[in-house]
């Protein structure tokens, strides 16, 4: 989930109790069903799937309270859903969710990205969602972005021949960082939107993204696949996320909505660029 350590918690609300109630959705040894997952967590009877077998295995990375892994999985009971999340109390909402909605075909796993070729063989997974990862948008903490290049690389190792890596944001700068990271990968691109609740209104969403676009926030998304590995990947871009905001005091001035972290950059950025501005007038 993206920015979990500000969820709120109910009142009365006891992690262990709850992670206990909801076990039955949470695999707490992912690492042993790794290269057989869609065949050990078959549970029921999908439309069109291979009897004993899911079709095919998607993992929702940073799945937050599992809204949107409880959908999709709704729409598409042959497929598998893995939603992990690094976040115990993310963990107990979204296994919560899978059990009250009934459905087989959603486990719930805690973990981070950084483990994901411990957890899945190569070319098990038809699809990774990257649902607003956290951007970390300081220099220093770039190597913590699950939307990078050193992810991307990672995702290949499990990803199946044409698999696709979803990602959807609401901070421009890191969805203009993830697009010089995706040709330093060797990926392409197969889909863009830069207001991707206007371009794709009927695709499930999650709580937090609802409660985004409720604040006028648009969503931008990205898929893309795999293509040719490179050599030699290596980092080039500007890690910092303030790079890729406007400079200029006009386009500053025009941002109606600053995103998740950023807030105080963009308003840093502001008070700079007015500086600079009131020296030009005075000369």
């Amino acid at each position: 989930m993206p920015h979990a350590l500000h969820a709120r918690l109910p009142k009365n609300f006891v992690l262990e109790e709850r992670l206990e109630r909801y076990a039955d959705a949470i695999e707490l040894t992912p690492e042993r069903w790794r290269g057989r997952w869609a065949e050990a967590c078959w549970r029921g009877i999908g439309a069109g799937a291979e009897a004993g077998r899911y079709r095919e295995v998607r993992l929702d990375l940073g799945c937050g309270k599992g809204a949107f892994a409880v959908e999709a999985a709704r729409r598409e009971p042959d497929v598998l859903f893995v939603a992990m999340d690094a976040e115990p109390i993310c963990v107990a909402y979204a296994a919560q969710r899978v059990c009250e909605s009934g459905l087989p075909n959603v486990v719930v796993v805690p973990g981070t990205g950084m483990r994901i070729r411990e957890f899945f063989s190569p070319g098990e997974l038809a699809r990774i969602y990257l649902n607003f990862p956290t951007p970390f948008p300081r220099k220093r903490d770039a190597h913590l972005r699950m939307a990078s290049m050193e992810r991307l690389m990672d995702f290949r190792d499990v990803l199946v021949t044409g698999g696709e890596v979803s990602f959807k944001t609401d901070s421009q700068p890191l969805f203009d960082f993830m697009l010089t990271q995706v040709p330093l990968a060797g990926y392409r691109i197969v889909r863009e939107s830069r207001d991707a609740r206007a371009d794709f209104p009927d695709e499930p969403a999650s709580e937090y993204e609802e409660r985004l676009s409720a604040q006028g926030a648009k969503v931008l998304s990205l898929a893309v696949v795999p293509g040719p590995a490179p050599e030699h990947a290596e980092q080039t871009a500007e890690l910092s996320l303030a790079a890729y905001l406007p400079q200029d005091l006009a386009s500053l001035e025009e941002i109606s909505y600053a995103p998740h972290g950023m807030q105080a950059t963009v308003a840093n950025l502001r008070n700079r660029a007015e500086r600079l501005s009131s020296r030009s007038a005075g000369r």
